[in-house]
């Protein structure tokens, strides 16, 4: 385990009543990073962060956190972890500070200043004073993220901290987290939101049906997916006929109306290729992949159905 590797994970497997919920998630997590766990819902994401924190015992496979074992009996590394699970659950009647205020008696180290601090951090300090039951979706996710944030964590763990929220909301997420990471906090941020993976993210881990099925740096994720061409031609059924000859998936070729998107061939081979069939394209320029594009081929891709746990 590296000096700069915060959390790992290895091999971690979680069977439930016969079914593999996590069958093999491998990955790790680098001091200073915003690192995305993406998968649709149902993938294993929030088991494998249950073990991550060990709140699940893992059928096989082990997490470190910061170079000590964690398991539901070791934990003692979680003391520098914060966490926010999708909504938070907050007592209504209860303002913003109260809420605080009685999380901090269960840190010795936690002054009233640590408080106004992360009530500037997350901008509830003019409504700290505000009911739960008065606020906003948003200001309720960013009081989860206060009440995270309040031991001042070195590792901050998030399963779908933007839940309910708007665009705006997001976008405020977005820039708090990132601020965060700016000042020394590592974060790990899971998601099914590739658009909020994408715009916040270093590098990502995708997992598909209890598997990790890539990791990387999201450029490196986006440049192995291949070089996009889009063409327009007069004619696109039979230019979508001779296209077929250059690829070897039939995923790499796609219709939009008039137009024709190729994966994986470069443009001078399209280009040639219906030129030399008497078809002259009027418009040929590159696509931006994004990540929408890779978890879409990761995950859809056909695999083995889950199978039952032999009971012995």
């Amino acid at each position: 385990m590296s000096v700069n590797t915060v959390l790992q994970a290895q091999h971690l497997k979680k069977y439930y009543r016969g079914v593999r919920a996590v069958e093999d998630v491998s990955f790790e997590v680098r001091r200073g990073e915003i690192f995305g766990f993406l998968g649709p819902n149902g993938a294993g994401k929030t088991t494998t962060i249950g073990m991550v924190l060990g709140l699940i015992y893992p059928t096989a496979g082990k997490v470190t956190l910061f170079g000590e074992p964690v398991t539901p009996m070791h934990n003692t590394a979680l003391r520098r972890v914060g966490t926010l699970m999708g909504t938070p659950s907050l007592m209504q009647p209860i303002s913003i500070r109260q809420h605080l205020s009685m999380l901090a008696r269960l840190y010795p180290n936690v002054t009233p200043q640590r408080i106004d601090e992360v009530l500037e951090i997350v901008d509830l300090k003019a409504a700290s004073n505000r009911a739960a039951r008065k606020l906003s979706t948003g200001m309720k996710q960013r009081l989860g993220l206060a009440l995270a944030l309040l031991p001042a964590p070195e590792l901050l763990i998030l399963d779908e901290p933007t839940n309910g929220m708007d665009p705006a909301g997001m976008h405020e997420m977005r820039t708090l987290l990132r601020n965060l990471a700016a000042q020394g906090t590592t974060i790990m941020l899971s998601s099914h939101l590739l658009h909020e993976i994408e715009q916040i993210c270093q590098r990502v881990a995708i997992i598909r049906q209890g598997q990790v099925v890539a990791e990387g740096e999201v450029a490196s994720l986006l440049r192995s997916s291949g070089e996009a061409v889009r063409v327009r031609t007069a004619n696109p059924e039979r230019a979508l006929q001779l296209l077929r000859e250059l690829v070897s998936d039939a995923h790499d070729l796609s219709r939009a109306g008039e137009y024709i998107d190729v994966r994986r061939v470069p443009a001078e081979r399209i280009v040639e290729n219906l030129v030399h069939n008497g078809l002259t394209p009027t418009e040929v320029f590159p696509l931006r992949q994004d990540l929408e594009h890779v978890f879409l081929e990761l995950t859809q891709e056909p695999v083995a159905p889950v199978t039952p746990v032999t009971r012995r």
